[in-house]
Formats: structure tokens, sequence, C-alpha cells
């Protein structure tokens, strides 16, 4: 029992982790945020509503400067002020903002965040039983090497989830008439609009996947469901 004690000390310590975030989380986007009430974007999320058999999607804006886009873990799909500027400002079309949202509705759509917690507390464990078994071996890099393992399969996870979303959102988009082109034409941006540089990152490391495997993945789905028609 008391070789197992620090596995479930990690599971629980993941537990308490991963609510304790998605509780300020959620405080925090409560403080932050305003109903997003923009024309244009209704219609195009209206389309995907009725696609989806509801009454409309609710997005919000949340006030921050960085573009990003998110699903917050109670549900709710949230647009930063930076990335609604930049749609204002003519730098992105309504049709790719529509593909981000159609890609945080995946998120919610497949659970991902129901699996990260999941995902967090298995990591936890796992991490705890690495580093006790490589320290005995290695003393003094166990953990380090345990911990490297364990950043590594978390990188994986996320890729997975971010192509899993996007094709989600491609099968939206196609089926409410509004298409894919703006969805790969909002990756080609995506790295000027967030400041970032992939190529800074080991592949390995990136919480996403790089735009040309995003774009090359997507084109595989409409190949497949062409074939299909």
């Amino acid at each position: 029992m008391l070789k197992i004690a620090p596995i479930i000390l990690a599971v629980l310590y993941g537990l308490i982790l991963y609510r304790f975030s998605a509780w300020r989380t959620a405080k925090e986007l409560d403080a932050k945020s305003t109903e997003l009430a923009d024309p244009r974007l209704k219609k195009l999320t209206d389309r995907m509503a009725a696609a989806l058999d509801l009454d409309r999607i609710k997005v919000h804006i949340y006030e921050i400067d960085p573009v990003n886009g998110l699903a917050a873990p109670d549900g709710r799909i949230f647009i930063t002020r930076g990335f609604f500027r930049k749609y204002q400002q003519g730098v992105v079309s309504g049709e790719e903002m529509a593909s981000v949202i159609a890609h945080e509705l995946g998120h919610v759509a497949l659970g991902h965040s129901r699996r990260r917690m999941i995902d967090f507390s298995g990591q936890n464990a796992l991490r705890t039983v690495l580093a006790m078994v490589l320290s005995r071996f290695l003393p003094g890099i166990g953990v380090w090497i345990a911990n490297g393992m364990t950043t590594l399969l978390t990188a994986r996870l996320s890729r997975s989830d971010e192509y899993e979303a996007d094709a989600y959102a491609s099968a939206l988009l196609v089926k409410t008439g509004i298409g894919t082109a703006a969805q790969k034409s909002l990756f080609e941006k995506l790295e000027e609009l967030t400041q970032s540089r992939a190529g800074a990152v080991p592949a390995w490391l990136m919480s996403h996947p790089k735009t040309h495997e995003r774009i090359r993945a997507i084109e595989a789905l409409e190949a497949k469901w062409q074939a299909q028609t």
C-alpha cells in the first residue's frame, strides 16, 4: 500500500489542481468577457447553429490583446478582443472567424476539456511512477527525465486534440456551405497574428501541429469526403 500511495496522491493532486484551474479560469472569464454582438458574424454562427440543430451559438469576447480563441471547461466559446480587432480591421474575414468558432465548438463537442482532466491526473501518476523507477538507476536526473517524458506525452495529446477539433470544424463548415477555404487561409496567417514562430520550437514539444500539417490533414479529409460522394 505504501508503494502506491505516491501514485494515488499524484492522481488526487492532478484532479484538485485541474478543478482549481477550471474554477480560476471561469472566474477570470466572467470578470473579463462580454457576449459577442456582431451582425455579420451572427449570420455565420446562425448557419452553424442550424446545422447543429441549436437555437443559437453563444460567443463571448475575452478582453485581452493576444490573438486567440478558446473553449472554457464549462463549454463556453471565447474569442479574444485582440482577435476580434483583427476581424474589425479586415485582417481576418468573417468566414475565418467562423472557422475559429467552429474549431472551439469541436473542443466542446468532443469533450476535450473533460478528457484533459483525466489525462492530467494520469500524467501526474505516470510522472511519479517514472521518477520513482528512474531515480533508482539514475539518481539526480531520474526526476528530470520523467518530467521530460511526461511533457512530450502532454504535447502529443494536445496536438491530437487540435487535429480532432480541426476535423470537426471542417465537417461543420462544409455542412453549412461556408467551406474549408477560410479555415486553411487562417492557418496560414496564424503565426504572424500570434507573433509566434513554429520553427523555433521542436515539433515534438509543440502543443499545436504545424500549419502545413493541419492544412494537409484537412485536404486529406476533403479528398476522402469527395471520394465517398
